[in-house]
């Protein structure tokens, strides 16, 4: 029993949470307290899901375009161009207090945020460029376009309905979460119940011999980055929205190896092939969560990274089959030394 669950490949990134939490708890015992004020549900519970929502957003694109054989590295681009794009609308008219004005805003980041996955999508798919570079010319020139769109300073907007996307409440829960939600359902929906999903791990598995038996490769791939692109834009509107404003410079920046990260902690190959989203959400999860207990404990500032990339690594290692093979043979071998030499002797 304990061995299938082992070898399930939710079992680690569980395990990585759970301790995690625990460690939390252990270190500041009113860490799982939940305090209802004003119809609203805080704590630091809360607060990774909500802090957390845009990075599972990014994630979750992440994943097929990963499941593909493929990366992107422009998702935080798109993430900061987006909720540039928008706060840019609103503060363009006087009366921001307008509904419309805020879908406007909304429709205007949604269609730039596809209109960038197309064109990560085309420079793989048609152009056949290497996905890490075909991606890495809008990582770099996305973020100068941010810029421009915020003439390189932050944009302050006042618009209550633009706000409640990333700080409103819904049933007591930020309505960030419904957001994610949402997507993951579909997701889920459309890569589970569908062919799609398995278009996308054949695909990622071999693009040549899909071609062949008739899956139309190339939009496949087309579609997973427009799908990554758009799951950028609503993160970088979550973003804005939460504090009211757009940094071009700031804004996203390393969501793509964050994104990338959550990935692979949740169980998806780098290859393609099969992938796991709800993988990727626990994954998202637990680089929220060492956040957090980062900033919880009070590690300065300056060492913030490096801790958190030691952490990370030892995260991976834990899961790795491999790794936890050669530990085990390695520990073996020094309990019983004899045993060793016994068999070496019979052989």
């Amino acid at each position: 029993m304990i061995s299938r669950m082992r070898k399930h490949h939710l079992f680690w990134p569980l395990c990585m949470l759970g301790f995690l939490l625990l460690f939390n708890l252990l270190y500041s015992p009113d860490f799982f307290s939940l305090v209802l004020r004003d119809g609203n549900l805080y704590g630091s519970l809360i607060d990774i899901l909500n802090f957390g929502a845009p990075l599972i957003l990014v994630s979750i694109g992440m994943t097929l375009v990963i499941a593909t054989g493929g990366i992107d590295l422009s998702v935080g681009s798109i993430v900061a161009i987006s909720g540039a794009m928008a706060c840019l609308t609103i503060s363009k008219v006087t009366d921001q207090s307008s509904l419309w004005l805020v879908l406007s805003a909304l429709a205007l980041s949604i269609g730039l945020s596809l209109a960038l996955g197309v064109w990560n999508g085309a420079l793989v798919s048609v152009a056949r460029i290497q996905p890490i570079i075909a991606t890495l010319i809008l990582m770099v020139a996305g973020r100068g376009i941010a810029q421009l769109i915020t003439s390189g300073q932050i944009i302050t907007v006042s618009n209550a309905q633009y706000q409640y996307i990333g700080a409103g409440s819904l049933a007591a829960l930020p309505f960030s979460i419904f957001i994610v939600l949402t997507v993951l359902l579909i997701a889920v929906l459309l890569t589970r119940k569908t062919a799609l999903g398995l278009f996308i791990e054949s695909v990622g598995n071999n693009a040549r011999a899909s071609q062949l038996a008739g899956i139309r490769s190339k939009t496949v791939i087309l579609a997973v980055y427009v799908f990554c692109g758009l799951c950028a834009g609503i993160a970088g509107l979550i973003l804005s929205s939460n504090v009211s404003s757009a940094d071009g410079n700031n804004a996203g920046l390393w969501y793509e190896l964050d994104a990338i990260l959550a990935v692979v902690i949740g169980g998806t190959s780098l290859n393609g092939g099969r992938f796991y989203l709800m993988g990727t959400v626990i994954g998202a999860l637990i680089i929220q969560t060492l956040t957090t207990t980062i900033y919880m404990i009070g590690v300065p500032p300056e060492v913030t990274l490096v801790v958190k990339a030691f952490v990370v690594l030892a995260v991976c290692l834990i899961q790795s089959e491999a790794f936890r093979q050669t530990m085990a043979e390695r520990l073996k071998k020094r309990k019983f030394p004899a045993e060793q030499g016994v068999n070496r002797h019979v052989s």
